[in-house]
Parts: structure tokens; sequence; C-alpha cells
């Protein structure tokens, strides 16, 4: 493991010309939580394992701009049914060249109100695309600052994500009004 310091972790970031405002966000994108971290160091500092480096390294690459879509999924395809998806295929995106970087499907955690929200943020979720979901469940996902889309009802988990980067995803009603 190599450690290095939050501080140094945040001159290297303002090294690679990243704005300002932007920082916090390329720190997001590490694996660990770097304030838990630190706090649990007596230093200050952080441990990075060597996949967390590469994540940071990625981040510096594209120059923080890396954002994450969420797709919800049921046997692999669209869940039409927000609540009936058993997996995630997540999407790192590169906003600047709005291209995907990398799919990864993770297997959702149990059905509860407010559950999937919290998880999906803690995955640094930015945005998730449904066929339908009900009104409880998009405030909750607006209150850990995922922006939802409804009523896309056809296609692959890539062709939507590349529909809604290029600003073509059609959608229709939301299909669960509860």
């Amino acid at each position: 493991m190599k450690e290095l310091s939050r501080d140094a972790v945040i001159d290297i970031l303002r090294k690679s010309e990243i704005p300002e405002e932007k920082i916090d966000n390329v720190l997001g994108t590490l694996r660990i939580s770097l304030a838990r971290q630190a706090a649990k160091t007596a230093e200050k500092s952080i441990l990075f394992d060597r996949r967390t480096l590469s994540d940071l390294e990625e981040s510096l690459r594209i120059g923080g701009k890396k954002m994450r879509i969420a797709v919800p999924l049921a046997q692999g395809k669209l869940s039409l049914h927000f609540g009936h998806c058993d997996q995630f295929a997540i999407f790192d995106i590169d906003d600047s060249a709005k291209k995907v970087i990398n799919r990864k499907d993770a297997t959702a955690p149990a059905h509860e109100p407010g559950v999937l929200p919290r998880w999906l943020h803690d995955n640094n979720v930015a945005v998730i695309i449904a066929g339908g979901m009900g009104q409880r469940a998009q405030q909750l996902f607006a209150q850990n600052d995922i922006r939802v889309i409804v009523g896309a009802s056809s296609g692959t988990p890539e062709e939507l994500v590349l529909a809604y980067l290029d600003d073509t995803l059609e959608t229709g009603d939301n299909i669960c009004d509860h």
C-alpha cells in the first residue's frame, strides 16, 4: 500500500489543472471515503490500495469529469418497474466526451424504502434511467442528489445511456403510479 496525505492528493489534483469546484467530485470517485480514512489515522493520512490509485489516475486522466449512470435490470434487461429490479448496470461516463468508459453490473441490495437511493448515492451514481418508478422512490432519489429519468421503455442499457448522453432518449409515461 502506498500512503498519501489528503493534502498531497489535493495538490496532485490542483497540479492537474482540475478546477477547484471539481476537486470534491474527483475525490468522490475514489472507492473509499477520504474523510473516514483520514479520521481513522492519527497522522490524518489516507491509505490507498492499488485499485483506488488506479481510480484516481483515471479521474486525473479524464480531468475529473466522470459521472455514473445506473439502469435497473431484471433478467439482464431494463426493468420496467424499478421496484422489481435484481441488478443495476452502472456506467462510468466521461462527461467531456459523452462516452461510456466502463460498465459494471451490480446486484441490488434488498428492496426497502430508501435503501437503493442511498446505495446508489454511495456508489457515486448521478442519474438513474428507469421504466417506471413511484413518487416516493423519486423523492428519495432526489434527496440523495440523483436525477431520475422515467418512462424509458426499450433498448439495451447501453443504448439507453448513449441516447441519454446524446439528448435523444425517448421517454413515455411513468408506468408506475404508486
